[in-house]
């Protein structure tokens, strides 16, 4: 590690120098801090790869199976390390397979920084063998793209990519460089991104917007508090959990915000949206006072927005302008970074409880419990549940471990039920919803975070959409932890058939392969499990082994998963069953 700070000063430092372009994307990185990427190499980005190979001890590249694999192996490593994550590719399918991480990291407001290959400038534009406009294709799912025709333009339009993408609301920037930029040569002098003209990341708070939610909050009867990932991204932890419990606010989160504060808080009253908990979802439609922190009103949140908390007066904490009344009208909008907004609110705000209020979410988890929760965790029927499996993950790991889940139930049930003691624990596709996310994510989560244990929750169907990222996972010898939850099923698509197409399961079940052969062949140690008697054993050898390890559980083929809202209705229409 030393040597990478030496070696990170100096590039920063130093006067400038006569280099190549390659050799100055490589310096860049360096400069920047990253000492893991993820790609894939092809022959319009061999040249930076040949000067990797000179730097290979200042920066570790890791060769995914797939470019889809690379984009979310560094959106794993972001969202746990709150680093950029930095993947790589070459021209053309390489590019355009990197798109899906991208997407998903622009959605879900992921810092990544990708760097693309491309034809020599003087054949842009001519059909040459494996040129693709990744600039144009690209430019609807970043932050920002650019692209490099001379060798000149490489520092500074990096150092401009790292400071775009990490700063403000982050999200994915892409960089495409010309293969003769690559070979062409510059003076070399590395200056860190301070600043772009007209570029606000961070508006400045209004102390008068502050001061107006504060006199909501403070008048409110029936207060409820809503937090998005903003709160992680902003590093607001400390002082939303300072805010909940001043006031005495029932605090409810998205899937993106899980973790923010511990599942176990007594004012963590649990997830809303189309799979959440039935009070906080439930009583969306009764409270006075709705703040909304760090969180964009995504419609599996609201359901019908013609009915979405039309009684309360609703506060919104948000760093990025074009979330205010986008989808839900603000009463109060208050800009800014949410852990400067939280501290200047917390001043105002009066001491309270509201346990009346709290009563109510009580309640209805009662219900809940009863009618959903006790079945999930604590089935009497034969059959194995995906609730129970997170419980004994759950009861094996302490709440300690990062759960890093796919797209489908068991991503439901895993952010549902995981206990969270710490923050950046819940790792999943949110906004995009990307099947095949999980076990590159993974990956990049536990390199990011070794001392951490980091287990990936997938289901049947998304594991098989990247499962050749096994092979990285053996040849980095990453101990990360895969859990398959197989119903044999794609079981969300399912639900819905059996609820609102008259069982009619089209395309939907699952012929699977022998998952643990597969996992075998890739020398990752695995086992299966088809009976209850048989898991608190398998998930405690997985656990406690130091070496990545492979789980799969044989799960009901036709469970559901509540609370469920009906897609358009409303979040008073939450059905139990």
């Amino acid at each position: 590690m030393e040597a990478k700070t030496m070696t990170k000063a100096k590039f920063l430092d130093q006067p400038s120098e006569r280099i190549t372009g390659c050799e100055a994307i490589v310096r860049s990185l360096i400069a920047e801090g990253v000492d893991i990427l993820y790609g894939y190499p092809g022959g319009a980005i061999m040249p930076v790869y040949d000067e990797l190979y000179k730097y290979r001890n200042e920066i570790h590249h890791v060769l995914t199976r797939h470019e889809q694999g690379a984009a979310h192996a560094a959106q794993g490593f972001a969202r746990i390390s709150g680093r950029v994550g930095v993947a790589m590719a070459t021209s053309g399918p390489g590019a355009t397979n990197l798109i899906t991480g991208i997407a998903d990291a622009q959605i879900d407001s992921t810092p990544l920084v990708c760097i693309t290959g491309q034809v020599p400038s003087h054949l842009l534009g001519s059909d040459a063998f494996q040129e693709t406009d990744i600039v144009g294709i690209s430019t609807p799912v970043t932050k920002w793209n650019h692209q490099v025709t001379k060798a000149s333009e490489i520092p500074e339009v990096l150092a401009k990519a790292f400071y775009i993408a990490k700063s403000g609301r982050p999200g994915p920037v892409l960089i495409d460089i010309t293969k003769d930029a690559q070979f062409g040569e510059l003076d070399f002098k590395y200056e860190k991104c301070t600043g772009v003209r007209s570029y606000i990341p961070v508006p400045k708070i209004n102390s008068e917007s502050v001061k107006a939610a504060a006199e909501l909050i403070n008048a409110a009867k029936k207060p409820m508090i809503v937090w998005g990932q903003g709160v992680i991204l902003g590093e607001a932890e400390t002082e939303l959990k300072a805010v909940i419990e001043k006031a005495g606010i029932p605090a409810a989160w998205t899937i993106m915000g899980a973790s923010a504060l511990p599942t176990s808080h007594p004012l963590n009253i649990g997830m809303v949206g189309m799979h959440g908990n039935y009070a906080p979802n439930k009583l969306t439609n009764e409270c006075d006072v709705l703040i909304a922190i760090g969180m964009r009103f995504d419609d599996r949140v609201t359901g019908d927005l013609n009915t979405y908390a039309k009684q309360a007066k609703v506060v919104h904490f948000e760093i990025d302008p074009a979330e205010i009344n986008k989808n839900v009208f603000a009463d109060v909008a208050v800009l800014g970074n949410s852990k400067d907004s939280l501290a200047q609110l917390l001043p105002l705000l009066n001491k309270n409880s509201h346990d009346s209020w709290h009563q109510k979410f009580k309640d209805l988890y009662a219900i809940e419990f009863e009618k959903v929760i006790k079945n999930d965790l604590h089935p009497t029927k034969e059959g194995l549940t995906m609730g129970e499996v997170l419980n004994e993950i759950n009861l094996q790991s302490k709440g300690n471990a990062a759960i890093v889940s796919d797209v489908g139930q068991h991503q439901m049930i895993a952010c549902r039920y995981s206990e969270f003691n710490k923050t950046k624990s819940n790792i999943t596709s949110g906004g995009l919803g990307t099947m095949g996310f999980a076990l590159p994510a993974a990956i990049g989560a536990k390199m990011a975070a070794p001392d951490r244990e980091v287990v990936a929750i997938i289901g049947d169907g998304g594991y098989q959409m990247n499962i050749q990222e096994l092979g990285t996972i053996f040849q980095q010898k990453v101990p990360v932890k895969i859990v398959v939850l197989n119903n044999e099923f794609l079981g969300m698509v399912r639900q819905w058939q059996q609820l609102f197409f008259d069982k009619r399961y089209a395309s939907t079940e699952m012929t699977n392969p022998n998952f643990v052969a597969i996992a075998e062949g890739y020398y990752i140690k695995a086992k299966k499990v088809v009976k209850r008697e048989e898991l608190a054993d398998a998930v405690k050898e997985m656990i406690t082994s130091k070496e990545s390890y492979f789980l799969e559980v044989c799960v009901e083929k036709e469970d559901n998963v509540f609370p469920m809202i009906p897609s358009g209705a409303s979040v008073s229409d939450v059905r139990l069953s």
